[in-house]
């Protein structure tokens, strides 16, 4: 099944645009940092000051990508309360602020991609559309309002060293995250918002599942599992339609719903199909079908060869980067028990999803994947 993934393709212009994107930003605001330090401490100062000046540079560097995600996720944030939206989490990092029964709440959730997130409640669709430019294009637009205004502020005080030079930078990595953003790309597993928003342009039918899939997050804030939002929200798209990345997620949030209404051999069966097309599927989202496939192959009648092939390197690395997702410690808990046969491990894996659990933003999956583990112990003690 993924040896069919891994055929060589030739890279497209946008894939290698990401790839030297964040290395191009980095080398500039390193040029710039080179330039400082020659001019802040002349050659006749000691190593010590060149390293305490060389750790200010490198430290104003982070604050710069810092606060650029802070006010990229804001710029979502502004431009979607502006066209009728409404709040539910900011994510930067792993701190996540989520709005439940109309107070505000601190969670923790960590996705393998990506530096933040700012989630919001659609408005109703009127004859098919609603806006969505400007909330998916919001945070580079502000990204690039504020280069601007850095730009004008080295202006107004060039001669401030440091001041100066972290205005330049805070330019330049504003100005990088803006196009990294705004130009359509897929960075590793996640499409980027200008991806999404041309996605968006292409169909109705885009449109209408990404207005489903936010309405989905509003309802999984809200304790409501997958199984029990309406039916009609769950559809599998037509093979033509996977070649857009925003219907093509439509497909793997049915195959979640087949998995939380415990109908294993259906959500195989989907997984099957959509791992063996040329789909426009994000990364994420195929690693975790892959996980989901894993679990459905140990339930039924634990086919450990099948296991075996699936649980290759990349997979293993995916699970070490998503160590904190629960969909990913549950399966690990499935294949402790059922693979490895080490209840030991699987204590352990079962201790850090209660952790997990306390933080996660989301109680409805936790309810789910509770389950889900609950089911691999009754395998386990039934010896099936």
């Amino acid at each position: 099944m993924e040896s069919k993934q891994k055929k060589k393709r030739k890279a497209k212009p946008g894939q290698i645009i990401s790839i030297l994107c964040y290395p191009l930003i980095g080398a500039v605001c390193g040029f710039l940092m080179v330039r400082y330090i020659d001019i802040v401490l002349p050659v006749r100062k000691d190593i010590g000051e060149f390293i305490y000046g060389l750790c200010i540079c490198f430290f104003l560097l982070f604050a710069a990508f810092f606060l650029h995600i802070i006010l990229h996720e804001t710029g979502h944030l502004i431009f979607g309360r502006i066209t009728g939206y409404h709040f539910m989490s900011f994510r930067i990092g792993k701190m996540m602020f989520l709005k439940k029964d109309g107070k505000i709440k601190l969670r923790r959730l960590s996705i393998a991609g990506t530096g933040g997130q700012c989630l919001m409640d659609p408005p109703d669709m009127k004859d098919g559309k609603i806006p969505f430019v400007l909330y998916n294009l919001g945070g580079s637009l502000v990204n690039f309002i504020s280069a601007l205004i850095f730009i004008g502020a080295y202006i107004v005080c060039p001669n401030y060293l440091y001041l100066s030079l972290f205005f330049l930078i805070m330019a330049v990595t504003g100005i990088g995250i803006a196009l990294a953003n705004g130009i359509p790309l897929r960075f590793g597993m996640v499409d980027n918002d200008g991806n999404n928003a041309v996605s968006l342009g292409k169909s109705s039918m885009a449109l209408y599942s990404f207005w489903v899939q936010m309405k989905m997050n509003a309802q999984m804030t809200n304790g409501v599992r997958l199984k029990d939002m309406p039916l009609e929200w769950f559809y599998q798209p037509k093979a033509d339609e996977l070649k857009n990345s925003i219907i093509a997620v439509m497909a793997v949030f049915y195959e979640n719903r087949l998995m939380d209404e415990h109908n294993f051999e259906e959500a195989e069966l989907q997984i099957n199909k959509l791992l063996s097309l040329d789909t426009e599927i994000a990364g994420l989202y195929k690693r975790l079908l892959i996980c989901d496939k894993i679990y459905c192959a140990l339930l039924e009648h634990n086919r450990k060869k099948t296991v075996s092939l699936l649980q290759t390197k990349e997979h293993f690395k995916f699970v070490k980067q998503m160590k904190q997702f629960p969909a990913v410690i549950r399966t690990e808990y499935a294949a402790a028990l059922l693979y490895e046969d080490n209840t030991a491990k699987a204590e352990c894996i079962k201790k850090r999803f209660e952790l997990c659990a306390k933080s996660y933003p989301y109680p409805a999956d936790i309810e789910s994947e509770r389950e889900l583990m609950e089911i691999a112990e009754k395998r386990k003690d039934s010896g099936i």
